[in-house]
């Protein structure tokens, strides 16, 4: 549910998080476990969030009779067995030290054990698939390793390149300088400002114009007392087209411990409230760590006008 501010026209925030979950492969957790690499850990973790599907993929059918779950009960949907796949589904988030032991049978008697955790901080994935092979050597096994390996070839490309842009960008400098607190660095002036929270973040919102260009500093407090929040992406979106742009963003801290504050500055050119040789407005989004849109603020074109 999201919650509008009572605000001026200029800027809009919506401080909740909406379920507008990233739609790409790169963006799902799916992963490979071969448990003929490890053969002395005997436990695989496996880590899951609240009201996220998980799917366990073995490569052989599993007996729905004696897999089972310990101390599910008011933590987990039901367990349900579907051939050889094993889906999981929490009621809710489990706190930092809690895990829920899982042991899949198969149907030839095999038994693997597994423990069903929450994600280690802000940056750890939740797991969406997990395909568990008993052996590397078929194809299958094989097959889904490589797939892994160029998925995790492509994001560190992705990411250099987004470091090379980056060092390169005076926009991303002049939101680092925001970020950092020094403002009569930058060409910017304060425009207005607002507040607003839900049961994850409070968040205050300050906006700038500048000399054709403009920003939003976000200062962030996490008000999640069991997990860490940190900053996925940022992007701009036409108001009229939903054309999409790029921004400069940095953030004073990777991720947000509970109980902490962090700052992200995000800094918009001139060129992104162009649309068919008129400016338009624009909404900058910002999308936490689990892909949950955390902030939505409507950026008016007189910001950039001079």
């Amino acid at each position: 549910m999201q919650r509008r501010l009572p605000i001026r026209s200029l800027l809009l925030a919506v401080l909740v998080a909406s379920a507008a979950l990233a739609s790409q492969r790169e963006s799902l957790a799916v992963r490979t476990v071969v448990l003929s690499e490890h053969p002395d850990d005997s436990t695989n973790q496996v880590y899951v969030k609240g009201q996220v599907v998980t799917v366990l993929r073995l490569d052989q059918p599993v007996n729905a009779a004696k897999t089972r779950m310990l101390g599910w009960e008011g933590r987990f949907e039901p367990l349900g067995v579907v051939g050889n796949k094993v889906i999981l589904e929490p009621l809710r988030d489990l706190s930092r030290d809690e895990g829920i032991p899982l042991l899949v049978t198969l149907t030839d008697g095999t038994e693997i054990p597994f423990l069903l955790r929450p994600p280690k901080d802000a940056d750890w994935w939740t797991d969406q698939q997990v395909n568990v092979f008993q052996d590397r050597e078929t194809y299958d096994a094989m097959f889904s390793v490589l797939m892994d390996v160029i998925k995790e070839k492509r994001a560190l490309e992705e990411q250099v390149e987004n470091f090379r842009k980056e060092e390169n960008s005076a926009d991303h400098a002049l939101a680092t300088l925001l970020a950092t607190g020094a403002i009569a660095q930058t060409p910017f002036k304060f425009e207005s400002s607002n507040a607003g929270k839900d049961d994850d973040a409070e968040i205050t919102v300050t906006v700038y114009r500048g000399r054709s260009k403009a920003a939003a500093v976000f200062e962030v407090k996490n008000l999640d007392p069991d997990h860490s929040w940190s900053l996925k992406s940022a992007r701009l979106v036409s108001v009229t087209s939903g054309r999409q742009s790029t921004v400069a963003v940095h953030s004073t801290r990777r991720s947000i411990d509970p109980g902490d504050t962090g700052v992200v500055a995000v800094v918009a050119d001139k060129s992104a409230f162009i649309e068919d040789g008129k400016l338009t407005s624009v909404f900058l989004e910002l999308y936490r760590h689990d892909g949950m849109r955390q902030a939505l603020v409507q950026l008016d074109p007189d910001l950039v006008a001079r």
